[in-house]
């Protein structure tokens, strides 16, 4: 259970996953996915833990995840926004961009549907949907099980879209190599002010559909000046999937960062 916002564990569903049924005392029925070595804990059963125990579990197995990266000389991603910031179709882009120059396999985390694996999966580039249910976020946990369902190349990058939300995907380390916030012109510029600890989190800042920028009231500036209120070292660009604007230098930081993540 996430004490932060209060999302509740136990509907996760990742794609392949094997459903076991469990009944209960009352003789009621349900099913959850199965994992291997995981014990099925009682929501009603479940003790109140600590915050600061929920992360240091986390930490471990984004420890873990971590490793498995280095292993593999992978560039790990993970890509955070509010919902409708234009993630998405910025992923395909960049997948379509990088086809040939680099290997990119996604991991796609959503409450629900796996519409947008499908779009990945169409640019030919292997996806895992992660459904959290009521889960407002990934962790590392649901990570490291759905890299056994995801081919990963050496050399290669690894993208993980992390569910719509700008509040508890900040806490969670996925084991990644840095954090990319994507804000969308259509939101507010305010937005690294009233949420401060995803843009000090982030290593780089997209602002997305700048293309959009003549039609409205979106300050690019105050924006920039007040996420490095919050972080004074992140790096920001600016881009549009839709027409190109921008996509050269942020294509060029992903594959400085593979190369040096691949000792390349």
């Amino acid at each position: 259970m996430c004490t932060t916002c209060g999302c509740g564990e136990g509907e996760t569903k990742i794609e392949g996953d094997e459903l076991h049924a469990h009944t209960h005392a009352d003789g009621t029925t349900h099913s959850h996915p199965y994992a291997p070595g995981r014990t099925h804990t009682h929501a009603h059963a479940r003790t109140v833990r600590l915050e600061q125990d929920i992360l240091a579990k986390n930490d471990a197995y984004a420890a873990a995840n971590r490793e498995r990266f280095a292993a593999r000389g992978i560039l790990a991603l993970n890509l955070v926004s509010s919902p409708g910031s234009g993630k998405t179709t910025l992923l395909v882009k960049t997948i379509e961009a990088l086809q040939g120059k680099l290997p990119i396999a996604v991991i796609e985390g959503d409450q629900q549907t796996s519409m947008d694996a499908e779009r990945i999966r169409a640019t030919g580039a292997p996806a895992v949907q992660i459904n959290t249910g009521k889960g407002c976020h990934l962790d590392a946990h649901m990570v490291g099980h759905a890299l056994e369902k995801l081919p990963l190349e050496k050399g290669g990058v690894l993208m993980i879209e992390n569910v719509g939300n700008l509040v508890c995907p900040a806490a969670f380390d996925l084991g990644e190599a840095g954090k990319v916030v994507i804000l969308s012109v259509t939101e507010g510029e305010d937005k690294p002010l009233k949420y401060p600890d995803m843009f000090r989190a982030a290593r780089l800042m997209l602002i997305n559909k700048c293309d959009l920028l003549p039609y409205l009231q979106f300050d690019v500036e105050k924006a920039i000046g007040y996420a490095r209120r919050v972080n004074p070292l992140i790096e920001v660009m600016r881009v549009s999937a839709t027409t190109g604007e921008g996509m050269a230098e942020w294509l060029s930081w992903i594959e400085k960062g593979a190369a040096a993540t691949s000792g390349k």
